[in-house]
């Protein structure tokens, strides 16, 4: 067989589903080996949406997303997702074609150094130089990119020796490695420190959803009436409406849940990782004792300094936990939920217009399931998900937060919606972000794909215009025009919907999310509340 058809056989041992890319000259042998196989190529428009697509698909399935460009500007276009997916924590292997063995030693066209570029932004970077290895470089890719931490690999397959016949190869045997069960002695003095805290504090991260330990700290908070805080990557582990949950942390130092943590006595850190969200912004002082429980040890990083650790299955050590600890009887930080969950529901009448992103996301959790999926884009409205989308379940809330790169919404709606058909899926985003990839839309479509798009129109990087005039008390160069996103929605065969008042916007999302395609909705976004909340905060008094 040819190497690029051994290629293939691997990809299928390794239960690859779909590869998202665009065909290239370099990559023409692994294009026509995958005419013969199971595996489904997803033709896009833009690379960087074929690795924001591989991304998503990861974090949603836990199986690495596979994105394929050729050399090159094709591969370089896949360089934001890759990164985004390393610092997300998602499984991506991304494979680029480059030009033949021959010429890489020297200056020719479209030439470049694939692998060192690719390197920092990934976990394993390789070049593919004799067909007979292949087996052994799709394994490991495929490998390293689901072990703790997950992120992303990258596999160079020059054109020449895609095109070498192989005498024989065989796909290896996958093989993923098992976290290790809990030290006793560890588990024993976790344990007692916990008993001994006046007011524990769970900060759980997306590395509980990636243990699938979502049950096991349910269960963990409830038994032992222990408030829980999520980073925005570990949204709905355990659910909104949960009496435990104090929501998500990472908007501000001086948010409701900072109180939280402001009074906290422990912080029992649960699959945490500090690309989430920097200790430095909740460990309050030395005499807050830190508890690390994760798959892999904790970083080193001078707030980060640790009362014990506990490495090993997450699921297994908060089981264990919660048999040896006696049960509480009050949750100590009541109050603040209640704050919490008043704040949330203080917009839910409100009629102003444009509308109030406390409003829209409000209205939007009405006509949404408990596991129907909500992918947001990075901009200000990013926050406000963050801040007040009540997720019910572990997963439902897609939010880039590590590398946070805007240009994700569209592409991960289409991802979400291939790994999740039975599901609902919508898609916030900004004017600014909708349109970095809003090309996906024709992909999509030629799929038979549906989802809604939600624009938060403010023309402007509203989020760069909060920041200037909360530091400045003025902006500059945030301003831009938009086309009418209506028309440009139908020009692709899609619906268009456009809000013009605050009554009509439950109705238009449950008439998108209806339509049988791809709906885009342009709604005016009154972020005059960013402000608003930025002044709140400044004079906000704890409740714990």
């Amino acid at each position: 067989m040819r190497a690029a058809e051994l290629v293939v056989e691997c990809l299928e041992n390794e239960g690859v589903e779909y590869i998202f890319g665009i065909p290239g000259e370099e990559n023409l042998d692994l294009m026509d080996a995958l005419i013969d196989s199971p595996i489904r190529f997803i033709t896009v428009r833009h690379e960087q949406g074929a690795a924001f697509m591989a991304d998503v698909y990861g974090r949603l399935t836990g199986r690495p997303g596979v994105c394929l460009g050729t050399l090159g500007p094709g591969a370089t276009n896949l360089i934001t997702g890759v990164a985004d997916a390393n610092l997300d924590r998602a499984p991506v292997v991304a494979i680029a074609g480059q030009g033949s063995t021959h010429r890489l030693h020297k200056e020719s066209h479209q030439i470049v150094d694939l692998v060192n570029l690719f390197a920092p932004i990934s976990k394993y970077a390789t070049s593919v130089r004799e067909p007979e290895v292949i087996p052994e470089i799709i394994r490991k890719a495929f490998k390293v990119a689901k072990t703790e931490k997950p992120g992303a690999t990258f596999i160079e397959l020059p054109e020449n020796i895609a095109a070498e016949e192989v005498a024989e190869g065989t796909p290896l045997p996958v093989q993923d490695p098992l976290p290790p069960w809990p030290a006793a002695d560890r588990l024993a003095e976790v344990a007692a420190l916990i008993a001994a805290a006046d007011r524990p504090l769970v900060l759980a991260g997306n590395g509980v959803i990636r243990a699938g330990a979502a049950a096991e700290l349910d269960a963990f908070a409830t038994t032992l009436s222990i408030p829980v805080a999520m980073t925005f990557m570990a949204k709905g582990v355990i659910p909104r409406s949960h009496p435990m949950s104090l929501g998500t942390v990472g908007l501000s130092g001086n948010d409701l849940i900072a109180c939280g943590f402001g009074r906290a006595d422990l912080v029992l850190c649960v699959g945490y990782d500090m690309v989430e969200y920097h200790p430095e912004r909740w460990h309050r002082d030395s005499e807050q004792k830190v508890i690390h429980v994760g798959q892999l040890p904790a970083e080193v990083d001078a707030h980060y300094s640790l009362a014990a650790g506990l490495v090993g299955d997450i699921g297994a050590a908060l089981s264990s936990l919660t048999e040896r600890l006696t049960p509480r009887a009050d949750n100590w930080a009541a109050a603040l939920n209640r704050a919490i969950q008043d704040e949330n529901q203080e917009h839910a009448g409100d009629d102003g217009f444009p509308v109030k992103p406390q409003k829209i996301l409000w209205d939007l959790r009405q006509v949404l399931a408990p596991k129907d999926i909500l992918i947001s884009d990075v901009g200000a409205h990013k926050m406000w998900i963050a801040r007040m989308w009540q997720a019910q379940a572990p997963n439902t809330c897609i939010i880039s937060n590590g590398f946070a790169a805007m240009g994700i919404g569209v592409p991960g709606a289409l991802a979400a919606k291939l790994a999740h058909p039975e599901r609902q899926v919508v898609s916030i985003t900004g004017d600014a972000g909708f349109l970095m990839n809003s090309q996906e839309i024709e992909t999509a479509l030629r799929l038979g794909l549906s989802f809604v798009v939600l624009i938060w129109n403010d023309a402007a990087y509203g989020l760069i215009k909060w920041h200037q005039d909360r530091r400045f008390g003025r902006d500059t160069q945030i301003g831009f025009n938009n086309p009418d996103f209506v028309q440009y929605a139908e020009s692709f065969g899609a619906r268009g919907y456009r809000v013009e008042a605050a009554g009509e916007l439950m109705s238009v999302l449950e008439e998108a999310l209806h339509c049988g395609t791809v709906a885009v909705v342009d709604c005016p976004v009154d972020y005059a509340e960013n402000m608003r909340l930025t002044e709140r905060l400044a004079a906000l008094t704890c409740p714990v």
